[in-house]
């Protein structure tokens, strides 16, 4: 991509954790990782050592934080905690396991069209794809040519992604963002590049 001022965010899903895949946790249930989680982040933090990472900033769930401090540790550099990059708020389906949604309609709404639908009480996809692409174009600003860790979630990155993908949220189902995944945008002068999607940093 053309264009001077190019900034590569590697936009990293925090590690397993123990109720992944069975409980929708949402921004209002903390969870730590689990030993899986844990092993990801070492992972993580040796395929950033090779790096040259400028900053590194973490959703402020504890999944998040245990993701990122690994990271910043190998770096020997500081992160930050951004509430720009923190979970979508599932509102009062928080801390529901899967297979009760399963029963609701609205639910299923949500599955259906995730441009029209929201969680009860929650967040729409287009309130996240706006907070994500506002820090991100803060953080092009603030960090030209910068190599930026953003330790994050899997409906946040899915939000990035297809905003810069040319795609509806209804195409959510098209993205999958793995625990430990990482997915790489570059962002210059004359737009963004998604250059990577779900890659895993196991050796």
């Amino acid at each position: 991509m053309r264009g001077r001022l190019l900034t590569t965010f590697f936009f990293v899903r925090h590690g397993a954790h123990s109720l992944l895949g069975r409980v929708l946790v949402g921004c209002k249930v903390d969870v730590p990782l689990d030993k899986a989680g844990l092993e990801q982040t070492r992972a993580l933090a040796e395929r950033f050592s090779r790096e040259n990472i400028s900053v590194v900033q973490s959703s402020p769930r504890q999944r998040a934080i245990q993701t990122a401090s690994p990271i910043a540790e190998c770096l020997k550099i500081e992160f930050d905690v951004e509430p720009a990059i923190d979970e979508i708020d599932c509102g009062e389906w928080s801390g529901r396991s899967f297979d009760e949604l399963s029963k609701q309609q609205s639910w299923h709404e949500w599955n259906h069209s995730r441009s029209t639908a929201r969680p009860p009480g929650g967040e729409s996809m287009a309130e996240v794809k706006q907070r994500i692409i506002t820090h991100l174009d803060r953080l092009w600003r603030e960090h030209p040519n910068g190599r930026v860790v953003l330790v994050s979630h899997a409906e946040v990155i899915r939000a990035a992604i297809l905003h810069y993908s040319g795609l509806s949220p209804d195409a959510y189902s098209r993205i999958e963002i793995d625990p430990a995944a990482v997915s790489t945008l570059v962002v210059g002068e004359r737009g963004v590049q998604v250059c990577a999607v779900n890659e895993t940093a196991a050796p």
